[in-house]
């Protein structure tokens, strides 16, 4: 057969995905906090979107303006900065110096730069915005060295000390051997380690602790209670994690009485004393939807319209500046700015009404959940609802994540409500994975001390009560993954709460 060059025609389909496109893709996924950022960095980039304010303005034009105001809490402080007096006027009216009225006042105690003035007023005419401060939190390293600075004399102590906090983990404890630190600086052993001793001494009481048992014997001497039984409670912390009581009073040598009181002792010891500082605040999460019962029996979808970021494009804008630009560099901008707003727009519509309608359909599949509670949670995968609502599995993978909905039961992850199946004996249904877990907790937590359930007989419970085919070792990985040791643990734990209750 010979070679020869020719020409051919052929016609074919490919799916292209543009920039565009591609970020429309990425904006499901995001949070709505990383929505926001990603929302106030196009307004800044793009001269023609800006946010919508929702009608404020109009809402102000049409309250009454004679109706009585009040005055905020904001006016009244400085209406009574107002009235109140300066030193100098105060001075002035019992005829002497200011410092002979105020005697720790400085002749530079006036007004200063940036800050109030006699009028409550501060420089440019505004008011401090009493909302832009905050308390601040003493962070634990500064905590300490201002303590090593009082306790430490030499430079060289100091240089120690600091490397030894620099070595604190925010619980407390020091994550770096004091040989490291030695041989880092170059100095004794034993000169750290008399540093650390004294730092031992610091403020909170069981800082710079190697392990859990120091840190409880650092308060422990503090409270003058190290004698020499609690110091073998404290070596045997391994029996007592166990629970295996038994040993633990062989090993103390104490009676039951004893040991109940020195275990009362331990529980009111700090074993992470650190976290008293550097304590980030706790980010509350907001859900994305609100579903709550219709008044005609069915569920009601609501997006969260406090956590959605409006956007308007400004065409007037664009159209006045349009016409006075004659640079087509500058025109190419606008042109740019102007596609880029349009498709920022539909594409948070586009988000909005996909989110919508993935939490319709995992409501409509869940109403079981809903009404009854975890213990009717159906086996839903991404395929199921993509199939429901004809989309791809990696777009709903894209919309449940990072994304919350509020329920009649609580705040749910929507990836919670995505879970495997496990096989029914009877062959009638499948169960929810997370059904079987809640299920397996509340045999767990109905058990007698006297009755503990081993994997196996849950498992046996499972099937004949609810016609659950599920293996032991599919009991003891559910049972691991929620945090709930074995039986034989479980035996010693609640023989001890049993033995505890009898003393007390």
């Amino acid at each position: 057969m010979a070679l020869s060059p020719r020409l051919e025609f052929r016609q074919s389909q490919s799916l292209t995905l543009t920039p565009q496109l591609m970020q429309s893709i990425r904006l499901l996924q995001l949070s709505h906090l990383e929505l926001n950022d990603f929302v106030d960095a196009e307004l800044l980039r793009n001269p023609l979107l800006e946010r919508e304010e929702g009608g404020s303005d109009d809402a102000a034009a049409e309250e009454p303006q004679h109706l009585p105001q009040e005055m905020s809490a904001y006016e009244d402080t400085v209406a009574s900065g107002e009235r109140t007096k300066d030193a100098a006027e105060i001075a002035e009216g019992y005829d002497t110096a200011v410092e002979n009225v105020f005697p720790d006042a400085g002749p530079t105690d006036q007004v200063q730069a940036g800050g109030p003035d006699r009028n409550g007023s501060f420089e440019g005419g505004e008011a401090a915005d009493l909302d832009q401060y905050v308390a601040s939190r003493p962070r634990l390293s500064d905590h300490l060295e201002a303590q090593a600075h009082l306790l430490l004399r030499t430079a060289a102590d100091r240089l120690i000390a600091q490397h030894l906090i620099d070595g604190v983990n925010e619980a407390g404890y020091l994550m770096v051997e004091p040989e490291a630190v030695a041989t880092l600086l170059g100095a004794e052993l034993a000169d750290v380690e008399a540093v650390l001793a004294v730092l031992q001494t610091c403020d909170p009481v069981g800082i710079f602790a190697r392990t859990v048992a120091e840190c409880l014997s650092l308060q422990l001497r503090e409270r003058d209670r190290l004698d020499p039984v609690m110091q073998a409670l404290i070596a045997n912390l391994h029996l007592l994690a166990a629970h295996d009581m038994p040993g633990l009073l062989r090993a103390v040598g104490c009676d039951r009485e004893d040991l109940a009181d020195m275990l009362a002792e331990l529980r009111q010891l700090d074993p992470k004393p650190g976290l008293a500082f550097d304590a980030s605040p706790v980010e509350s999460v907001v859900p994305d939807v609100f579903v709550r019962p219709g008044p005609d029996g069915d569920w009601q979808i609501e997006l969260n319209s406090d956590v959605l970021p409006r956007v308007l494009v400004n065409r007037t804008y664009y159209a006045t500046v349009s016409k006075k630009t004659r640079d087509t560099a500058e025109k190419t901008f606008l042109s740019e700015c102007l596609n880029t707003a349009n498709w920022l727009t539909k594409s948070l519509d586009q988000r909005a009404q996909t989110i919508t309608k993935v939490a319709a359909e995992i409501v409509r599949q869940q109403d079981g959940f809903l009404v009854h509670g975890v213990a009717h949670l159906k086996p839903m995968t991404l395929k199921t609802v993509a199939e429901a609502i004809d989309m791809h599995e990696s777009t709903i993978s894209r919309v449940t994540s990072n994304k919350y909905m509020a329920t009649p039961r609580g705040l749910y992850e929507m990836k919670y409500f995505f879970t495997t199946a496990i096989a029914s004996a009877t062959g009638e249904g499948e169960h929810s994975a997370e059904a079987v877990r809640h299920r397996i907790r509340q045999l767990i937590d109905a058990e007698p001390a006297n009755e503990i359930l081993s994997d196996d007989t849950i498992a046996d419970m499972l099937r004949k009560e609810q016609g659950i085919d599920v293996a032991r070792r599919t009991v003891a990985k559910y049972r691991e993954g929620m945090n709930i040791p074995s039986s034989v643990i479980r035996r010693r734990q609640k023989k001890a709460f049993e033995t505890a209750g009898r003393i007390a």
